[in-house]
């Protein structure tokens, strides 16, 4: 019976490494090891190593984990029935079982969670040899899961899904680690790769672009300086067929050496894209193309608008204003839950200031949700009502309304 009780005790001390073990592996992660391996800490290789393929290592922590309980609780079971027959077998379970929740348990996670890189560093060790005796048991009873489970069971092990993250930064918020611009960037994040070009795009009305065959350098300067963009497309008759970029460097340039050359002689190439290109796809290709604006065209080869890398941006990081703008609001609260808004606003932002579920997947803009709503171009004044609010057509500038009245219905 000594023999069973010094067992016992190896067990919980056990128990106790392999529930920092649990704790401190699950919280670390392979650029966290990565760093701890390049300060020289010591076992940080091993720990690398873990980091690789987690899932394998945290599941063998598992099964070593039922084993110790299980055998503690069986040794447990045969002293006390030793010493203090069938009644106090019950007594002592429970006792035990409440002792080895404090110790085990709470104790020993709260610790491996509290102190996570030095724990994981400590026992990286053993989890790599458990990972190593145990990988195929674990692989076996898990391969067995899976038959008996409904479907394939998951191929990987611990993840964590977008919603998670979108809680934790929340939770974050809320208890003052992460600050409200910080979360709002990380929701725009999984916002963004939502997102096709055409909602982000500037669209055709609102492209400013030079005429190749009417306008000369100094038309192109003023253009540039009325505007303020360093980048125009450069077309011929119409604007669907735009032939390049005017640069403005290259016509201040062009200036300044007294050269007066044809504007299509300075046309950097232009790169065209379907409006139905993924926002994080146009990104991407722009940092691996090094380009910074894009031609947008439909399904019919049409030109539909124009992206910009500052575009892309800013529905990460929020508006960025020039030197030169005056910001406008383009929602402007007028009292009463009344506000006006920029047609051009979405429908997806307009959500987020009045909290509503309008829907953001027919109609991309506040004006596109009028047009499709009446069917037909709105004329001043003309209202529809859409889930509890009403929607005034304010102002008009041709065929294209430019702000809208939104008020409770």
């Amino acid at each position: 019976m000594v023999w069973v009780g010094v067992v016992l005790l190896a067990l919980v001390v056990l128990g106790c490494v392999l529930a920092v073990a649990e704790a401190a592996i699950s919280r670390m992660t392979r650029v966290r090891a990565v760093a701890l391996r390049q300060e020289g800490r010591r076992n940080a290789a091993v720990l690398e190593a873990i980091q690789a393929d987690p899932a394998s290592y945290l599941n063998s922590i598992y099964l070593a984990v039922m084993f110790v309980q299980n055998g503690s609780a069986i040794l447990v079971a045969l002293l006390t029935e030793h010493w203090f027959g069938d009644l106090g077998i019950t007594l002592a379970s429970v006792a035990f079982t409440l002792v080895y929740f404090v110790v085990v348990e709470a104790m020993s996670k709260t610790f491996g969670i509290l102190h996570s890189d030095r724990a994981a560093l400590a026992v990286a060790p053993v989890v790599w040899f458990l990972g190593r005796t145990l990988r195929l048991p674990t692989r076996a009873l898990i391969g067995l899961a899976n038959v008996l489970l409904p479907g394939k069971g998951l191929r990987q092990g611990p993840f964590v899904s977008e919603e998670d993250i979108r809680s934790m930064a929340d939770v974050g918020h809320e208890e003052g680690v992460i600050e409200e611009r910080e979360k709002e960037m990380i929701h725009s994040v999984f916002h963004f790769g939502d997102r096709v070009v055409r909602e982000l795009m500037v669209p055709r009305p609102d492209v400013v672009a030079i005429d190749l065959d009417r306008s000369s350098l100094r038309d192109a300067h003023a253009l540039i300086v009325e505007k303020g963009f360093t980048r125009i497309p450069g077309y011929r008759q119409d604007l669907d067929r735009i032939e390049g970029i005017v640069h403005a460097k290259d016509v201040l340039g062009a200036l300044l050496d007294g050269r007066d050359a044809d504007l299509g002689t300075l046309l950097r190439p232009a790169h065209f894209v379907p409006e139905s290109k993924r926002a994080a796809e146009m990104l991407r290709e722009m940092q691996q193309e090094k380009f910074h604006s894009a031609v947008v065209t439909d399904e019919y080869g049409s030109v539909s608008g124009l992206i910009a890398l500052e575009d892309l941006l800013e529905e990460l990081v929020g508006d960025i204003a020039e030197e030169h703008e005056r910001e406008l609001p383009e929602v402007e609260p007028l009292g009463d839950d009344r506000y006006r808004v920029d047609a051009s606003v979405t429908v997806h932002e307009l959500n987020q200031v009045l909290g509503t579920d309008l829907p953001h997947e027919r109609w991309n803009t506040v004006g596109g949700l009028m047009y499709g709503v009446l069917g037909a171009i709105p004329s001043e004044g003309q209202m529809v009502t859409l889930r509890g609010f009403r929607f005034t057509a304010e102002r008009i500038e041709g065929r294209r309304v430019t702000t809208v009245l939104v008020a409770p219905a």
